[in-house]
């Protein structure tokens, strides 16, 4: 049986559908070889993660020490680059809505893979051209959000495409290839690209990713005439949305009215919120689309009852089971909150650190000498994942199950936002001994404890997240539930933005001042307490979800 592979972290891309078997087809030919097209989609992969992972992981420190060098402060420079880069993730794990929906729709996984290809690599290029120019490197931004996000749900479905009966044991070989090469570009993305931005500069720091991207489309493209192109499927009368539209507007009653409340409160957050909370558009369209979410799956829960012979039994408990995973998914966003923010906060906190007197040597790529860069402790969590998870897998977790401790996936996604917060706790007595001491005198070396915490959180969150979901969800909503998983990650950096936005209001300001705390050890704090308070509540919820199991059956 093909069973969903783990991957590495909430930028990775979702698992394919399981396919329902028939007794007619053949079954799996111990001698069957790999398809001959799969190298092309591995190595487009593994030149996309770096290109991608190259760029996001020196965004940061060249925001705040060149793009935003107009700012007279550094503490508005610190808070702007922040803004910019959970803007970024927040465009970056929204847009794969729209990819998949013009794949499904108009022009099938390949094409819309290659179109997205090339918005992407013209992101890069702006990236690397209007290195001086924020009009032109924000649209750089964009259009990489863009790009990125739009081929994210589709890659690995596109992937498993290329399998039938006959070979798809070795599907699981290849998703072993394509976690592993996702880890291994994000590895040595983290641990080049900061170098080259400080020895070479942003141009040619920002062109290298440009480039590899370049090299992931032509080698998508050069295999073109070997990939098996899986028809677009037919509209489904009984989709998700479909049947959430006839709960609402047939079922009425109260989950309308509780439905309704939901697009009153957005266009209340998005009216409202930028002339009066100092919210700006992302934020503002994002806390409206939360609202419209929630109660509009509150609502549809309601009155799915009243709903049955207008679908099919089985499609309405399809969307009963989404509905709940979607709470699961709500109680998981604060996760998101703290890890990408080693990206922002912790390469800050970094910054303000000191670094050890080491001399990289790099004569092979031409980088003669160079000092080590805050951005590179970025490297430390793919390294880890690589032996973390195999290690739970294969070590911890069979031996906690002969111990008669078998964690379920909801209890291990509940114990990983737990441990989150306490990275979080870490980071934050850490700050405090940088704000007691001169600055640049407590060694960057004490970064390797939160980030070891956090990568461990991150094993048990993100992993057996999509484990939990692809489990839990049917055959037939396995496609919503992933792109509910994307935006888990948006939701996650918008609590950033509002976070950032609310520490701006004197009130708050003072606030925080009062309590005897710097604002970045409060923020670390604060995102501590916020991850077990959820994670609390996380808890109570567990103790009531009935789990299922949504496998397909062994022929």
């Amino acid at each position: 049986m093909l069973l969903p592979r783990a991957v590495s972290s909430p930028e990775d891309d979702q698992i394919p559908p399981a396919r329902v078997v028939s007794a007619s087809e053949p079954a799996p030919d111990p001698k069957a070889r790999m398809p001959r097209q799969i190298p092309f989609i591995i190595g487009n992969e593994g030149c996309e993660r770096f290109s991608f992972y190259g760029m996001r992981n020196i965004l940061t420190p060249f925001l705040v020490t060149t793009l935003l060098a107009f700012m007279p402060d550094e503490t508005m420079r610190k808070a702007e680059a922040k803004n910019v880069f959970h803007t970024f993730v927040i465009g970056v794990y929204f847009f794969p809505l729209l990819g998949g929906w013009l794949a499904d729709r108009f022009f099938g996984k390949y094409n819309t893979i290659f179109g997205f290809s090339l918005i992407y690599c013209a992101g890069h290029a702006c990236l690397a051209l209007f290195e001086d120019s924020v009009n032109g490197f924000f649209f750089g931004l964009f259009l990489i959000a863009l790009g990125a996000g739009g081929i994210k749900p589709l890659v690995a479905s596109f992937m498993g495409d290329q399998f039938d009966q006959t070979n798809k044991h070795l599907a699981k070989v290849v998703f072993d290839a394509f976690y592993w090469i996702i880890n291994f570009g994000s590895f040595f993305a983290s641990l080049l690209m900061p170098v080259f931005l400080a020895s070479w500069g942003p141009s040619i720091a920002f062109g290298i990713p440009g480039a590899l991207m370049l090299v992931a489309t032509i080698v998508l493209w050069i295999g073109r005439k070997r990939y098996v192109m899986v028809p677009r499927p037919p509209r489904d009368p009984h989709s998700f949305v479909r049947v959430c539209q006839t709960a609402l507007l047939k079922g009425g009653g109260a989950g309308l009215v509780v439905a309704i409340i939901g697009p009153v409160l957005g266009a209340a957050a998005f009216g409202l919120g930028m002339p009066f909370l100092g919210l700006d558009f992302v934020e503002a369209f994002c806390s409206a689309l939360v609202f419209v979410i929630a109660f509009g799956g509150i609502g549809a829960s309601m009155s799915l009852d009243s709903i049955r012979g207008e679908h099919p039994p089985e499609a309405i408990e399809g969307v009963r089971a989404v509905l709940r995973i979607l709470i699961v998914f709500a109680l998981v966003t604060p996760f998101h909150s703290l890890f990408d923010q080693k990206a922002t906060t912790w390469v800050l906190q970094g910054g303000d650190m000191h670094v050890p007197a080491w001399e990289i040597d790099l004569w092979i790529l031409g980088v003669w000498e160079t000092t080590f860069q805050p951005a590179q402790m970025q490297a430390i969590n793919p390294a880890l994942v690589m032996i973390l998870i195999p290690f739970n897998n294969i070590i911890l977790y069979p031996f906690l199950r002969r111990r008669g401790w078998d964690i379920s996936s909801i209890r291990r996604m509940n114990i990983g936002l737990a441990i989150s917060g306490l990275a979080w706790v870490v980071a934050g007595v850490i700050q405090l001994q940088i704000d007691d001491a001169e600055k640049n005198t407590v060694s960057i070396l004490w970064q390797v404890l939160p980030y070891i915490v956090l990568t461990f959180s991150e094993v048990l969150v993100s992993a057996t997240g999509l484990e939990f979901a692809y489990s839990q969800a049917p055959p037939s909503m396995k496609g919503v539930i992933m792109s509910f998983w994307n935006l888990t990650t948006a939701i996650g950096s918008l609590w950033v933005l509002l976070t950032n936005t609310a520490i701006r209001n004197e009130t708050v300001t003072g606030a925080i001042t009062s309590t005897g705390l710097s604002e970045t050890a409060f923020l670390m704090f604060f995102f501590a307490v916020f991850a077990l308070v959820v994670a609390g509540v996380f808890r109570l919820y567990a103790r009531r979800y009935k789990v299922v199991d949504h496998y397909r059956r062994a022929t």
